[in-house]
């Protein structure tokens, strides 16, 4: 028994239309995302190296703080859940500090 309401012949074209343009603009933004996180990653890079040849710490707790607060208020005016803005951060930064102790581990 196959179930009709799942079967797209049975969307209206009008819908169909709105919902794959609404899926482009998804697909785009993704895209966008993908990218300004690769060139973030980039710039940490950079900063794990400089770190590592300074012998500084690879985390900082005290710009890490800073940054989930200012996230986390940017979040509230752009009307996205700040907790989540925060956990997105936080998986971030974890993913940096594990580089930057990689980087150093290189540099030992």
């Amino acid at each position: 028994m196959s179930d009709t309401r799942n079967d797209s012949r049975d969307i209206d074209p009008a819908v169909r239309a709105e919902l794959t343009r609404l899926r482009e603009s998804i697909d785009n933004i993704d895209a966008a995302v993908v990218h300004m996180l690769a060139e973030r990653f980039k710039c940490t890079q950079q900063v794990g190296v400089l770190k590592a040849e300074h012998q500084l710490p690879p985390a900082d707790p005290a710009r890490e703080a800073r940054q989930i607060a200012r996230l986390r208020e940017l979040a509230e005016s752009a009307k996205l859940d700040p907790a989540f803005a925060e956990k997105l951060l936080n998986f971030i930064i974890a993913e940096v500090i594990r580089h930057h102790e990689t980087i150093a581990d290189g540099t030992r």
